[in-house]
């Protein structure tokens, strides 16, 4: 079972009222939803920034070979 916190913050109405629209959400769902967001786009964030970063030899020929037996 996931630990859960519960909190209490002020966020705007109508931000909120917003995001549970677009949604159909709950209010505690979407700022679940939100918050996975966040992390999503930081991690996506985290992958381009190793672009160029990692080297990979790999023979696209050799596996659409593969692909084709």
């Amino acid at each position: 079972m996931k630990k859960i916190k519960k909190i209490s913050t002020n966020i705007p109405e109508e931000l909120l009222k917003k995001a549970c629209d677009l949604t159909n959400l709950n209010q505690t769902e979407a700022l679940i939803a939100g918050l996975k967001e966040l992390i999503a786009q930081h991690d996506r964030e985290a992958i381009v920034d190793m672009k160029g970063k990692l080297k990979i030899d790999i023979d696209i020929n050799e596996i659409r070979q593969r692909f084709r037996l």
